[in-house]
Parts: structure tokens; sequence; C-alpha cells
């Protein structure tokens, strides 16, 4: 062998171990912290608000705030990138930002974070939906370029979901944030795989949920049932902010995949609907929704997760024909331009709630990942209303 072809060969197996070293330091460094630790954090001093940025629904405007959030977000927490439900909202989002603002760098990220957990969903507890999230990147990233092992481990997973036993006892989607995480990957799996049982399994357990926390006078869900007597100061029901995020996003995200004929897609269509017209109708006069959603007085500021979901599902409902857009689009424009004013220089995005099941405090500097996620997919959708 020659000495340069030897040493070339040497060096491509010194990166290859070397890079493999760095995931495996970065996978230790993740397991070692707690969830909440690795998802974000609410620092004394964030430095300065950005300033340049624009909050017009121009799509150079909405592509440049999404791609400032997107580089920070990646480079302050991708050594602690986890296979977590709060980690699949960003993503979701780092992938459809990547398309809409041409961005490779943001789906390389999630890409090689997802050839690093080997296309593997968390299995420790299973039917729980939070393990289940990821499954929606790995699917999307399937679409792109298939190959099989992208998808084996969602799969596998959604089969013994189909197959599970239900327990007439008990709710296996208890809490209403399970409707973001599990049944966009049902969904998007029977869409993939052309078999109707997955759809069929999600639309029951789906409605068997809505039973239970949906409130049809307020056209909200309860966060779970231990809400359902629970009420705000000013004696109104509580519903979480994020909670109904979650679940009028994973509304928006069923109803992409859904077949036009699905035969209870009209049902689907109605709570949409019903949700996103209730969910504008509080919307505040900055833009930015309060934790609890009755008794927005009881709290002091704009939290940017519930925002950033309720901004996403309505600019999809708008793309879509499902909202209309005179009515909707300045809904979305206040969602927007509020959350871009909690933008940092460094490209933070703050005014996240931390990890909860019910409306509580955050600072002003206070950043999630799955906050950013929703951000991200809502200016993803505002970028294609945009074209």
């Amino acid at each position: 062998m020659k000495a340069w072809v030897r040493w070339s060969a040497l060096g491509v197996i010194a990166a290859l171990m070397s890079a493999g070293a760095l995931a495996q330091t970065s996978a230790t460094k993740s397991k070692s912290l707690t969830e909440k630790e690795a998802a974000g954090d609410s620092p004394a001093d964030p430095g300065p608000l950005a300033t340049g940025l624009s909050s017009k629904l121009d799509r150079r405007d909405v592509d440049a705030a999404m791609k400032k959030v997107a580089a920070w977000q990646i480079s302050y927490a991708q050594a602690k990138f986890n296979q977590q439900w709060t980690y699949a909202p960003l993503y979701e989002g780092l992938l459809v930002e990547s398309h809409a603002a041409k961005d490779p760098a943001s789906e390389a990220a999630v890409v090689k974070n997802a050839e690093g957990f080997k296309w593997d969903l968390l299995d420790d507890r299973f039917p729980h939906a939070d393990d289940e999230a990821i499954g929606r990147t790995y699917l999307a990233l399937y679409q792109e370029k298939p190959d099989p092992v992208k998808m084996a481990a969602t799969k596998a997973i959604m089969d013994r979901l189909v197959a599970r036993q239900d327990d007439p006892k008990k709710l296996l989607w208890w809490w209403c944030d399970a409707l973001y995480m599990a049944p966009p990957v049902m969904a998007r799996l029977s869409k993939i795989t052309g078999d109707r049982k997955y759809l069929d399994t999600m639309d029951k357990e789906w409605w068997e949920t809505y039973d239970v926390l949906y409130n049809k006078h307020e056209d909200l869900y309860f966060r779970d049932e231990t809400f359902l007597q629970k009420t705000e100061k000013n004696g109104k029901p509580l519903f979480w902010s994020r909670g109904n995020g979650w679940v009028l996003a994973g509304l928006a995200q069923v109803l992409e995949l859904m077949p036009k004929d699905y035969p209870t897609r009209p049902k689907y269509e109605a709570e949409f609907k019903a949700m996103a017209a209730k969910i504008a109708s509080l919307q505040p006069a900055d833009g930015m929704w309060r934790t609890g959603l009755l008794d927005p007085e009881s709290y002091s500021a704009g939290e940017v997760s519930g925002t950033a979901f309720y901004t996403y599902a309505m600019a999809w409902g708008v793309n879509n024909g499902l909202l209309d857009a005179k009515v909707y689009k300045p809904v979305v424009a206040r969602g927007w331009a509020g959350m871009v004013s909690h933008i940092y220089a460094s490209g933070r995005l703050g005014a996240i709630q931390p990890i909860g099941a019910a409306p509580d405090s955050f600072t002003a500097s206070s950043s999630y990942v799955y906050g950013v996620g929703g951000f991200l997919l809502a200016g993803s959708e505002i970028d294609k209303m945009k074209k």
C-alpha cells in the first residue's frame, strides 16, 4: 500500500472514531441531565433583545427570524439533543424550517442526531405517547429518502400499539398533550404504508379522549381528568394554553395526513374549526395568549409555546382552506409579531413556559426546545402562506 493511501485510510478511520466519540460524549452528557435541564433554561442575563428583525409577514423577514432562532438553538443545545418528547417538536420544526428558509444546516443537525439514535424510540414505558413523538421525525426523513431502517423501530412500536388490548377503565391518551405526540405519527405511518389500521386505531383512541377531556361548551380541552372541576381565580374553568396548543397543532397534522374520504374526517374538521374560533376569540391585544385561557388578567405576560402552536395551526388552516383568511390572517400576524418581539440578539427565543402540566410562571429569558419547535412550525406555515 502506498504511503499516501495508508495515511488517507488512517485519517478516515480516525475521523470516524472521533465523530463516534463525540456522539457518545453528547449522549452521555444528555443522559446525565434531567428532562427539564436538557430541554432549556432561564438565565438571569440573556443579553439584549434582537434589533433588525421585522415582524412583518414578508417571506424574507419570516425566514430571517426563523434562521436566527434555529441557528442559536442548534448551537446552544445540540450536545443535549435526545429522544424525549421535548425535542420532537424541535426536530420537526428544524426540518420544515430547513426547507422553507433554504437552511440545510437545520436538517443536517436533525439527520445527524437521528443516525446517532440509530432511529430508535424510547421504549421503557410503552404505550406512553410522549416516547412515540420522535417517530414523526424518522418518518418524515424516511419520506425524503426511503430506507427501511429509518422507520423500522417506529413501525414496530405502532404495530404493538395497534395490537394492544384496551383497558376500558383507563384512557390510552389520558392527557390532552398526547393528541400531539402520537396521532400524527400513526397518521403518517398509515400514509406511508397504505395500511389504515394505524389510522383506525388512532381514530378510536382520539375520540375516547375527546369524550372525556373536551368541553363542548367552551370548545377547549382540559389537560386531564384531574382538571375537570378546577377553576381560575375568576371562577371559570381552567384551560391550559399549551395543552390546547398541543391539540390544535395535532389536529392540523392529522388532517394534513388523513385521506379526504376517511369516514370521520368531517368530525376532525369540525373540531379544528371550533377550537380555532374559540382560541382566536381569546387572543389578547399583544397577540400572545396567556398560560391560562379564560382568566388572562391573572397572568402578567404572553407566553410563546401556546402562541406558537396556535399560530402554526391557524396558518395551516388558512393555507388549506379550512379557515377564512380574512378572519384568521390578522390573528396569525398578531401571534407572529408577539413571538418575534421575544427574540434576543443571540437568537434565543424567550417567554416559553418550562415543562409543566398547567398554567404557570416563566421569565422573559425562559427558553425551551418545544416552544422553539412550535415557532419554527409557525414560521414555515407563514412562509407557505406568503408564496
